[in-house]
């Protein structure tokens, strides 16, 4: 796999040469930026973008969490690095990839790292081009949870988060639908509802209903109600024969 691209945002010298010398300490990891401020690294971005940001969260002008969300793609993960812990829940909550206290210690940030190159093999595109990862990574709590796609049942937006539901397990994130459905093939997974999306091969019934409607039945015991605009695209889904009276 190619180097791993990192950057460092931190308006304290001592804290980016901290954190500069122990990413050093790693072979596979490039420090491509090194920043004071925010607004020095929204600007470079474009030119120097990185596979990860350690991003300090209070700097003056600009938090991290402000920066981060002004990012331009090809979007990083980031890992926050602030000295107060109460910061935690909100990082997690904009899907960090982790978050570490100073001074930041040396095997915490191994654990960081780990999770960063964890993220990054589960969504890299396969050999023969795919553009689709057999695998998601989903930043649940405080870890990165690896889920197998072909494990996956069906996908439901609730309010605004998604619940992922896969057999026996679910997991929850406050990501919009159409995004999850994005990082996903569409031979393999349908959207059925305007706020369900099911695995094509965990449907395993199929039963039509009046008002162009359909009930679903999912390997896990689940059925699933199709929206009555998607009449066409389960049937294409599906491959089901229009009936011939309409």
């Amino acid at each position: 796999m190619t180097p791993l691209r990192a950057a460092v945002v931190d308006d304290e010298p001592l804290a980016r040469a901290r954190l500069k010398r122990l990413l050093a300490l790693q072979p596979d990891v490039e420090l491509v930026g090194e920043y004071a401020d925010a607004h020095a690294l929204i600007e470079a971005w474009p030119g120097r973008p990185a596979d990860v940001v350690f991003l300090d969260i209070e700097m003056p002008e600009m938090d991290g969490f402000s920066a981060f969300a002004l990012l331009d793609p090809p979007c990083a993960q980031v890992v926050f690095v602030t000295a107060y812990a109460e910061h935690a829940v909100r990082a997690f909550d904009v899907a960090a990839t982790d978050y570490l206290v100073k001074p930041v210690a040396p095997e915490r940030l191994l654990v960081a790292l780990d999770r960063v190159r964890q993220a990054r093999a589960a969504t890299a595109p396969a050999a023969g081009g795919t553009a689709y990862p057999e695998r998601l990574a989903l930043p649940i709590g405080r870890r990165i949870q690896l889920v197998d796609v072909d494990t996956i049942d069906c996908i439901e937006a609730q309010a605004n988060y998604v619940e992922i539901r896969a057999g026996a397990r679910s997991f929850v994130l406050r990501k919009p639908l159409s995004t999850v459905q994005d990082e996903l093939d569409p031979k393999l997974f349908a959207r059925v509802h305007r706020s369900i999306v099911v695995r094509i091969d965990a449907v395993t019934a199929i039963e039509p209903l009046p008002s162009a409607r359909f009930r679903l039945s999912l390997a896990n015991g689940e059925t699933v109600m199709t929206g009555r605009s998607y009449r066409d695209p389960v049937r294409q889904a599906f491959g089901l024969a229009v009936p011939a009276d309409e």
